[in-house]
């Protein structure tokens, strides 16, 4: 099996241009390929991770990687699924979330010598000479061809500003100045940037009169529909100092059965006769199959010993095995545990709630327990004895934290 087989087989595939030429061109090692990154936060999120390990499949199978970083694309922001016109960054903000992704990336990809490469955008977007870019690149769109794009429809009724509207003309130049210096053959990207992705191959057809070729992978949606790598709080970022280990290891350990598989095929590197085998097993063992998802997203994103510590903390909540230490936890020295702490300060010193209306409407909706027993009063005190022996504090259904006395 070659790899696009294996592509097709996880469920990885939504659309190609060219089906045949782009089979034999992964197959055997032949693609230069790119992706692009917007550097909109100053952390990829699990919105970026499949699209991560689709590079690392296909550089193991021979291919080359170049990871995109959006310095210049990102001064204007992609609208694709956007019903209102993105915050503009400025190019300080922009510069630092480049580097944060460049060092994240590390993880996935090997970069160097003929292997991997990095780039940026604003390398070549940042000096463009407008009226130069309008007689080198213009002739090739049509304005009716752009408007009808998928990536501009949801934005249409509400207003789409001029600036958005040259995005899919500098992610196309992208795609042709990539192809021009470095030998790029292939883009890939979500599915939701077809449009923008076609628009690269047209205008390489047009300026160069060869071709090139893309491919979308499928977007990571839950059962129902919905963008997966939410929460309630917000995104599910790869940065643990935005979302820590535990909270990322719980995130997959916690979602809907209908998913697990789907995500185990597309996002682990288990080998797809284990996970063939996994398919068969009685629908008793879905924890055991959630545990082994979150574990090994987990060691790809953090390491072995980071998901060894969160599978022990996990365990420690749900089944009395293994070692709490490593949940999240908060630490309180005696001079402020000494008089005692209500549950509405310990909710808030935790973050597990971002203000006391917060933390008083969930307790008055019963979505707080402590030590396993549910917390019913808003002005509950613990004392120091109990803060000193250590408190564990369960947040609705899902989220745990621990609180101690240093």
């Amino acid at each position: 099996m070659g790899i696009y087989e294996e592509l097709q087989e996880r469920g990885l595939i939504a659309q190609v241009t060219d089906e045949k030429e782009i089979r034999d061109l992964i197959n055997r090692g032949g693609a230069r390929f790119y992706i692009g990154f917007d550097p909109t936060a100053d952390s990829l999120h699990v919105g970026h991770f499949m699209t991560l390990c689709l590079m690392k499949r296909l550089q193991m199978a021979g291919n080359k990687p170049v990871a995109l970083l959006g310095g210049g694309t990102g001064m204007i922001g992609d609208p694709t699924g956007k019903s209102s016109m993105r915050a503009m960054l400025s190019k300080e903000e922009i510069e630092h979330n480049c580097e944060c992704f460049k060092k994240q990336m590390s993880r996935f990809i090997d970069f160097g010598e003929d292997k991997a490469i990095c780039l940026n955008n604003a390398d070549w977007l940042m000096n463009l000479n407008y009226i130069e870019l309008l007689r080198d690149v213009g002739p090739h769109f049509s304005v009716n061809n752009m408007l009808r794009a998928e990536c501009y429809k949801q934005r249409m009724e509400r207003g789409l500003s001029f600036l958005e509207f040259n995005y899919m003309i500098m992610q196309a130049y992208d795609f042709y100045y990539l192809n021009q210096h470095y030998g790029v053959n292939m883009q890939f990207g979500g599915d939701d940037q077809w449009s923008n992705m076609l628009a690269g191959t047209e205008l390489i057809r047009k300026k160069c009169e060869k071709d090139a070729y893309a491919m979308t992978i499928t977007l990571l949606l839950t059962s129902e529909g919905k963008k997966m790598g939410k929460t309630v709080s917000g995104a599910v970022w790869l940065d643990p100092n935005k979302t820590s280990v535990f909270d990322f290891f719980q995130y997959w350990r916690n979602i809907d059965d209908a998913d697990v598989m789907k995500c185990i095929k597309m996002l682990t590197f288990i080998p797809l006769d284990k996970i063939r085998e996994m398919e068969m097993w009685d629908d008793s063992r879905i924890n055991e199959k959630k545990e082994i998802l979150a574990y090994e997203l987990t060691s790809l994103v953090h390491g072995k010993e980071e998901a060894d510590k969160a599978l022990e903390a996990a365990r420690a909540l749900f089944s009395g095995e293994g070692n709490d230490e490593n949940m999240p936890t908060t630490e309180l020295s005696e001079e402020e545990a000494k008089n005692g702490l209500g549950i509405i300060q310990l909710l808030t010193m935790s973050k597990l709630c971002t203000s006391n209306g917060e933390a008083r409407r969930l307790i008055e909706q019963g979505g707080v327990s402590v030590n396993g027993e549910k917390v019913s009063e808003v002005n509950k005190v613990f004392t120091f004895e109990e803060l000193k022996e250590g408190l564990k504090i369960k947040k609705g259904k899902k989220v745990f934290h621990r609180i101690i006395v240093k």
